[in-house]
């Protein structure tokens, strides 16, 4: 039970953190209807954004960029922390106005359209930051390990767990206790009648497109030093959480908290014991539950089940 402890703790942060990548994915097919292949590559870019400020990489060898690295690194990396997410979101932004032509049409229009903006973000995290594998500094305080019940524990890991939890609950007092939280979530259930209610439908759609890929940049920070940095890190991240969407229930937020949490946890867990299966479990749950209940964990009801 003891060896099983640091693979549980392992679990929970990866699920917590797929959780945080997760929302913002579901905020995006609940209320745009849009299935955005390119959330991994935002995740990416949003990480690679905040690798740069933190290191002055925009200002490098400048009198501003000297003097920006005298800073402590505490204060880069939580500036960091905040500009990375909100350019990632920009860059969402304009991805949703590339699609706007792509409204109204068969769905596979904005698939491709998201897989090929996934490929060019991709190919520019290349050009522009190299095609080798970068490490993400984080401070002295929140780095190293302590000893607790005769167990090495990562100081970051408790760090990025607790980080993702804040998030969450900041995310959902966001949709739960504010006019504009209201109007997201309507949105969800039924975007025309959005409309009908005299709401610009366009400007909902650009804001949640924005919201939910500086969540993806947010998480792509975060999990930056567990996982490293490469340019085609993104793939690995937008197909756990199209997963966890479909496991928790397409719209369903705390569906998709839930669903995250157990990817994470049958993850973690498969790694201790059968470290060849630790991907293929997430696929073994996703079955699992589809199979027992088609809409998901906390999804509505849907035309798979009449």
């Amino acid at each position: 039970m003891t060896s099983l402890v640091p693979h549980l703790v392992n679990g929970l942060t990866l699920g917590l953190l797929f959780a945080l990548i997760a929302l913002g994915f579901t905020l995006i097919v609940g209320v745009m209807e849009v299935i955005n292949l390119a959330h991994g590559s935002l995740f990416t870019l949003g990480a690679y954004l905040a690798l740069s400020t933190i290191g002055a990489g925009w200002f490098a060898g400048t009198p501003f960029g000297i003097w920006w690295l005298e800073l402590p690194m505490a204060s880069r990396y939580f500036i960091g922390l905040a500009l990375g997410p909100v350019l990632a979101g920009i860059a969402g932004m304009l991805l949703e106005l590339c699609l706007r032509p792509t409204y109204g049409k068969a769905p596979l229009y904005g698939l491709l359209l998201t897989f090929g903006a996934a490929i060019v973000v991709e190919e520019a995290i290349r050009l522009i930051w190299g095609t080798g594998e970068r490490n993400m500094p984080v401070p002295q305080m929140i780095s190293g390990a302590f000893l607790m019940g005769g167990l090495i524990f990562s100081t970051y890991k408790f760090y990025a767990a607790g980080f993702a939890i804040v998030a969450i609950l900041m995310v959902w007092l966001f949709l739960e206790r504010t006019p504009y939280g209201a109007i997201i979530k309507a949105g969800a259930h039924d975007s025309e009648m959005v409309r009908a209610l005299g709401y610009d439908l366009a400007r909902l759609r650009l804001i949640v497109f924005g919201f939910g890929s500086a969540l993806a940049g947010i998480a792509g920070m975060v999990m930056a030093p567990i996982w490293g940095l490469r340019p085609h890190l993104g793939i690995d991240v937008v197909i756990p959480a199209f997963l966890i969407i479909v496991i928790g229930g397409v719209g369903s937020f705390w569906g998709a908290v839930a669903a995250a949490i157990l990817v994470g946890m049958a993850t973690g867990i498969t790694g201790a014991y059968a470290p060849a299966w630790s991907l293929m479990s997430m696929y073994i749950l996703l079955i699992a539950i589809v199979g027992f209940r088609a809409r998901g964990l906390l999804g509505r009801r849907s035309a798979l089940e009449n």
